[in-house]
């Protein structure tokens, strides 16, 4: 109500002016002429007082109404339990736009609606605490395969990596799912890091064992190995001419053909 007072305050000030507008006026006028003045002006500012408190009291019955009528729908979603929770939510957001109602009746609304909604989030809480109680024995368990998948990337052959990765992976799917969230979210990370990295040795193996990638770099090596026997005969003309530019050149182009085939595994 202290906001109320304050909006009437304001909107009778301009009248409370008026008032002491006139009661200056009356030092300087007559009695009678004073006391209707004044009698005008105080039955003009009561006028203006009445029609405020009487719109408030209107705005106020207004939000009452429409917070009781949202009071009973909360309180009948209890039978709905956690599944009731987005439908009070639904209500909560026409609660903040239905208005203030008088102080104590819009705080006691408030409490009846809030006890409503903590029911159905305390619901959702025994929901979760039970799922996370049931996945303890969950958790272990993919904590036992995640120690048996530390062996994935040890093992060399990746086709037998795979194999391994494969029978935990179907024994994790097996366990089901964990609560809480949370948990379920950092045991399927770890096992998600072991995935990717298999994945990467195998797409590495796939790229070395393509067989076009292969043809690719086999013909490279028989180029670079024709090129390396010219080189060679050029060198010795030029060893033979005692040519010392032609040396150093045939040298140079020799050794670089020689490292690029040994890059090649030629």
């Amino acid at each position: 109500m202290e906001a109320d007072d304050r909006r009437g305050e304001r909107a009778v000030r301009p009248v409370v002016r008026a008032t002491r507008r006139a009661a200056r006026v009356c030092r300087r006028a007559s009695a009678s002429s004073c006391g209707k003045r004044f009698r005008d002006a105080r039955a003009t500012l009561d006028k203006h007082r009445r029609e405020f408190y009487a719109g408030m009291d209107e705005q106020h019955r207004a939000a009452h109404d429409a917070k009781a009528r949202l009071v009973e729908r909360a309180e009948a979603l209890a039978s709905k339990g956690e599944e009731g929770i987005g439908a009070y939510r639904t209500l909560l957001d026409e609660w903040k736009s239905a208005g203030r109602a008088w102080k104590k009746a819009d705080d006691a609304l408030w409490a009846r609606f809030k006890a409503a909604g903590d029911a159905l989030y305390a619901a959702r809480g025994e929901r979760e605490q039970a799922d996370a109680e049931a996945s303890r024995e969950k958790i272990e368990a993919k904590r036992a395969l995640l120690i048996e998948a530390a062996a994935v990337p040890k093992e060399k052959d990746t086709a037998k990596a795979r194999a391994l990765l494969t029978g935990i992976q179907r024994r994790w799917d097996e366990i089901g799912r964990i609560f809480p969230r949370e948990a379920e979210r950092g045991l399927d990370d770890d096992l998600r890091k072991i995935e990717q990295g298999l994945k990467a040795r195998e797409d590495a193996d796939w790229k070395s064992n393509n067989p076009e990638t292969k043809a690719r770099q086999n013909d490279m090596t028989q180029q670079l190995r024709d090129a390396i026997a010219g080189l060679e005969a050029d060198l010795e003309k030029a060893k033979a001419s005692k040519d010392k530019n032609a040396i150093a050149k045939a040298t140079e182009a020799l050794e670089a053909r020689k490292s690029w085939l040994k890059a090649l595994g030629g």
